[in-house]
């Protein structure tokens, strides 16, 4: 009669773990999901944004008061000491300091460093709003940095007025005057007139400006031939001809 029973139970035992050999799965384990379906357990948050590369691209540097300002580019290139950077070659002479910087970087609290060639930070901003940092150096005030789509731009009737072009500051080649008026029928509406007093430098001369207007934000004169003298705030009275060269034309207020 035992034997009996230990017959039946061995068989209803064989026919549980044949079903399970069948389907592949042993008595209670766990069905296994191929790797490209599986969930993690623990997932991580991704975030891959770099805050650096909110930094890449043109900026305004300048003084509490924006009298003084200059141009730097920061780039996604990797160089010793940070990524590389280029500072316009004006910047020194309001901000002596920049001639040391070398490289730029973000660092953990997401201040940007401005660092030299041996990574030892020079200028150090703090991000005030989203497009702005501030700093400050004891020797040179407060620093502003902001970017160029955010920084003011000038209008025509900021411009208004007598200037002088010069080779060098405090040696003008030629006066004139910039006004507020149309050029005349058949020029374009946003060609402004302009007077050439006496005394201009042959080199002006030969140029013949007879309008201007501004363009994105930078000052534009105009000749009669269709050519054209284009300018770049370098501070709020002095404009520099670009694309810079050996010899560089000024554009001064008087």
């Amino acid at each position: 009669m035992i034997a009996g029973k230990f017959a039946i139970v061995a068989a209803f035992a064989a026919s549980v773990c044949g079903a399970a050999f069948a389907q592949g799965t042993q008595p209670n384990d766990t069905p296994q999901q191929s790797p490209e379906n599986a969930t993690p357990q623990n997932p991580q948050p991704q975030n891959g944004a770099d805050p650096a590369n909110a930094v890449i691209g043109s900026w305004e540097f300048s003084n509490a008061d924006r009298d003084k300002f200059c141009h730097i580019t920061f780039r996604a290139e990797a160089v010793s000491g940070g990524r590389r950077l280029d500072i316009d070659k004006n910047c020194p002479n309001f901000f002596p300091s920049t001639k040391n910087i070398a490289a730029w970087a973000v660092d953990n609290y997401g201040d940007l460093r401005l660092v030299d060639a041996q990574g030892a930070t020079v200028i150090e901003l703090s991000q005030v709003e989203g497009g702005m940092y501030d700093g400050f150096s004891p020797q040179e005030g407060r620093y502003i940095l902001q970017t160029a789509a955010a920084a003011p731009v000038r209008t025509a009737n900021d411009m208004v007025g007598d200037w002088s072009i010069a080779h060098s500051p405090g040696k003008p080649i030629c006066t004139l005057t910039l006004a507020n008026n149309p050029v005349g029928p058949g020029a374009a509406s946003d060609v402004l007139s302009l007077k050439v007093k006496p005394g201009c430098d042959p080199t002006v001369m030969r140029f013949n400006p007879t309008g201007w207007r501004m363009q994105e934000g930078d000052l534009m004169l105009l000749s009669a031939r269709g050519q054209s003298w284009q300018f770049e705030e370098n501070d709020a009275n002095t404009w520099q001809r670009v694309p810079e060269s050996s010899d560089p034309i000024l554009l001064m207020r008087q």
